[in-house]
């Protein structure tokens, strides 16, 4: 344990990312094998190495570790582009249902949605860290896909990132990733009929 404090980092020194490595990965094998409720920052700590001072100088709480755990860096890219707005569409419901249909997550995201009813402001931090960059990235690919239909695309857009991220968010915590071939596939079609109404709507 002091061989490890010695590197942690304090006022003037840069963190040392070893460290934030040990205890983010700490963090998901604890989810994964004990649960949301018992992953505690003693836990951690103890499965880390790192002494839980040293946690508290990197994040404040143990919900903030967990999201970082659970939602990685700022820097989340989604599928590429295939130029085709269906095909992308089952890219993108197989990507949020891999990530979703991880122990780790399956247990995490109950607990986080909990926590957020008693802590100000950390909902909207996280919408702004990922939804909202993920979900313009899909408003792109809609527009184009359909560059006629420019303005209405955001309205639609959101419409349908809010479909994709519930039904693959319910059905990768209730069954993981059973099946995932079919279901993406379905979600998929659902989504583009869904775009191509909308659209038609407006013509």
């Amino acid at each position: 344990m002091t061989e490890r404090l010695d590197n942690v980092a304090v006022a003037g020194r840069p963190r040392d990312p070893g460290l934030d490595r040990a205890i983010l990965s700490a963090t998901l094998e604890l989810l994964a094998e004990v649960g949301y409720a018992k992953t505690t920052i003693s836990a951690i700590a103890r499965r880390s190495g790192v002494a839980t001072p040293a946690i508290y100088r990197r994040w404040s709480s143990k919900e903030a570790i967990v999201e970082e755990a659970v939602f990685g860096s700022d820097d989340a890219v989604p599928p590429p582009a295939s130029g085709d707005l269906r095909t992308d569409l089952t890219a993108w419901a197989r990507w949020f249902l891999a990530q979703i249909a991880e122990p780790s997550v399956r247990t995490a995201i109950p607990g986080l949605i909990a926590s957020y009813q008693h802590s100000e402001g950390a909902h909207d931090k996280l919408l702004a860290r990922w939804d909202h960059p993920i979900r313009h990235a899909l408003i792109e690919l809609i527009v184009d896909d359909y560059p006629d239909h420019a303005a209405q695309a955001p309205t639609v857009g959101d419409e349908v990132f809010d479909l994709l991220v519930a039904s693959t968010t319910i059905r990768g915590l209730t069954r993981g990733n059973e099946d995932a071939h079919a279901f993406c596939t379905r979600t998929a079609d659902t989504l583009a009929l869904i775009v191509a109404a909308r659209f038609a709507a407006d013509a």
